[in-house]
């Protein structure tokens, strides 16, 4: 036994780590019900999203899908399930996994604000993958370990504890602050909070410019950062 394998098992009989779990576990199902209660009841998700928003965009052509709306709905509600049944929690796992993978990249890619809390659910979802190790690797493509964990030979304990969860505050810290300075200029969730940014803009006139393009003309988050970036070439060229 490697010694990874042995701090994997010792984790796995500690009583801090298995609250850790069960709370990953709860939180993510949480989300997914209520994500999934709202497309199955047939309501636009994230009703206060304005439509020309870039993902407002995206949650108007979906809810226009019908039954395949629903069916995403429904698909969530049983995944949340799986995660509440601790004989079923790995398949909830695997099934949660690549669909939170897929909004999180949706997020990222519209610039959306609540990409900081997806992330965050992916890396939860991530956990409780690794935490079913024992149960997962059967089908991963390397050489298997031994079937039966031997005993761990030098415990940690708290210190391993310690390591773990500082690493996933010092995890959090990152994900907000390094997404908070990810972009140049984001659109927000509605028009007031694209404006407010323009304040502390570098280019507080170009800021103006990629806001009235999103709220206002409804163009593609491509086309309006194109006019952004050509609205800031243009000031430096009068600059000059």
């Amino acid at each position: 036994m490697n010694r990874f394998e042995e701090l994997y098992y010792e984790a796995k009989a500690d009583k801090w780590f298995k609250r850790f779990a069960v709370f990953c576990r709860i939180a993510l199902a949480v989300s997914f019900v209520i994500a999934g209660y709202v497309k199955v009841s047939g309501e636009r998700f994230a009703a206060g999203l304005p439509s020309n928003n870039p993902l407002g965009h995206y949650f108007d052509a979906l809810l226009l899908t019908g039954y395949y709306y629903t069916f995403i709905g429904v698909a969530q509600i049983i995944t949340a399930i799986l995660l509440l049944i601790p004989r079923t929690s790995l398949l909830g796992a695997l099934m949660y996994f690549p669909a939170i993978i897929n909004i999180c990249v949706l997020t990222y890619a519209t610039r959306f604000d609540g990409t900081r809390a997806v992330t965050m659910m992916a890396l939860a979802c991530l956990f409780l993958l690794i935490w079913d190790y024992d149960r997962l690797k059967h089908i991963l493509p390397f050489k298997q370990p031994e079937t039966v964990p031997p005993e761990v030979k030098r415990p940690l304990g708290r210190r391993l504890r310690v390591a773990f969860f500082g690493g996933v505050l010092a995890i959090l810290a990152i994900i907000i602050i390094g997404t908070f300075y990810l972009y140049e200029i984001v659109p927000g969730n509605a028009e007031d909070e694209c404006r407010n940014q323009c304040a502390s803009s570098k280019n507080p006139a170009a800021c103006e410019i990629f806001c009235d393009c999103i709220y206002h003309q409804g163009q593609p988050l491509d086309t309006c950062l194109t006019t952004f970036d050509k609205a800031k070439d243009i000031r430096k060229l009068n600059v000059k």
